[in-house]
């Protein structure tokens, strides 16, 4: 439901864009984009790329990143905004909030009561799951791994015995190093590095660290990658771990 403007309040809505072929964009959000009073956006210059692919010609204002030293005055002219119009907020690519600050003006929207709808949309992460080859039953998303080596190491360190598949984002510059990192720790589990999803280059490479570094060293990587990694063990083995403590734990009941 959009509001008219007899309502005290606008609606935030969180709505779901491309992450490179502008046709996986909803017709939902095509409509929620063209109505809306105004879109915030983290990189207008790319929402721009879609919005003239399909006539729309709503306003627009940058929202902000993570970095960005204007973040609480942009934040508070949208929250400004929302009090007489509906919003709709679209990260740089993928569904806002999922690795992305949009996250911070979603829950600044719902402390002050503003109703906030999401639209959804693709993500790296559920496309490059969806063709690991791997258990997606149950997974835990890492989001960026630390930029720092050190504390990317604690963290894979951390991680190494844990039975879930484990998926990632990775920028180019820094995958040499990652891949390095969970050869030494994870040893040779299968490992799916996926980057430019749905884009004219798309490439879904699979193998075990080693053989990924290999590639990558002769092949330098471009585009952010997303890294899908095999849990310590295999899912049905770890099934077959919460089946038995489950039992027992029922049979220490009775």
């Amino acid at each position: 439901m959009f509001y008219t403007g007899d309502e005290q309040m606008g609606t935030l809505y969180v709505v779901g864009t491309p992450i490179g072929n502008l046709e996986d964009v909803s017709e939902r959000a095509l409509r929620t984009l063209r109505r809306v009073g105004l879109i915030a956006s983290e990189n207008p210059q790319r929402t721009q790329r879609l919005l003239a692919r399909y006539d729309i010609y709503t306003p627009m204002a940058r929202y902000t990143d993570a970095y960005d030293r204007k973040k609480q005055s942009r934040m508070q002219a949208v929250l400004a905004a929302l009090a007489e119009r509906d919003v709709a907020l679209v990260s740089e690519a993928g569904m806002p909030g999922l690795a992305d600050p949009g996250y911070e003006l979603i829950a600044a929207a719902l402390e002050r009561g503003v109703p906030v709808v999401p639209v959804p949309g693709p993500t790296a992460l559920d496309t490059a799951l969806a063709v690991a080859g791997l258990p997606g039953d149950r997974f835990l998303f890492l989001g960026f791994l630390p930029r720092g080596a050190s504390a990317r190491c604690d963290l894979l360190a951390s991680l190494a015995g844990n039975p879930f598949v484990l998926v990632a984002y990775e920028a180019p510059h820094r995958l040499l190093d990652t891949l390095a990192d969970l050869e030494r720790l994870f040893g040779d589990r299968s490992i799916t590095a996926a980057c430019e999803l749905t884009k004219l280059y798309e490439e879904v490479r699979r193998g075990t660290a080693a053989e990924l570094l290999a590639h990558f060293r002769a092949h330098p990587p471009r585009g952010e990658f997303t890294l899908v990694i095999a849990g310590a063990v295999s899912s049905f083995e770890f099934f077959q771990v919460l089946k038995a403590g489950t039992q027992g734990n029922s049979e220490g009941a009775k």
